[in-house]
């Protein structure tokens, strides 16, 4: 396989996605995990964080779907969603998706950080808090 899988990993708070190449061998312990399974970030090269599977795309570009089972290609009927935009309302399509569980065809796979490392990052996020001006602003009764 040409292909090497890349991982995209996500950071909810910041807005901003590394991505990261790995080696085919380091790609086993992803085969088999679904969208959604949380894992360990040690292999996105993040210690300490725990990552989300929430998606991807195989070697031809088809993505994955969440309720759609297994790993393998399936042509459905889709009004939505994941794989499919329509253009008028109430339109449906037969498209191909892959399923939501990881093989050894996916090519890429997006991840989000869901749990940090104990430490300095958590006391940066709790600072911001600008509720006070809308308190002050809400009250304006005649």
């Amino acid at each position: 396989m040409d292909n090497m899988p890349v991982l995209i990993v996500s950071d909810p708070e910041t807005g901003k996605s590394q991505r990261v190449e790995l080696e085919d061998e380091r790609m086993s312990p992803l085969i088999g995990r679904r969208i959604g399974e949380a894992i360990d970030g040690t292999i996105a090269n993040l210690p300490g964080h725990r990552i989300q599977l929430t998606g991807g795309t195989d070697k031809d570009g088809i993505p994955m779907r969440p309720d759609v089972h297994g790993g393998a290609k399936a042509k459905i009927i889709l009004s939505g969603g994941v794989g499919y935009k329509p253009k008028k309302k109430g339109e449906r399509k037969r498209v191909v998706v892959r399923g939501n569980t990881v093989s050894a065809d996916t090519t890429f796979l997006n991840f989000k950080i869901v749990e940090r490392p104990k430490g300095r990052k958590r006391a940066r996020k709790e600072e911001p808090e600008p509720k006070e001006t809308a308190e002050e602003e809400a009250p304006e009764e005649k």
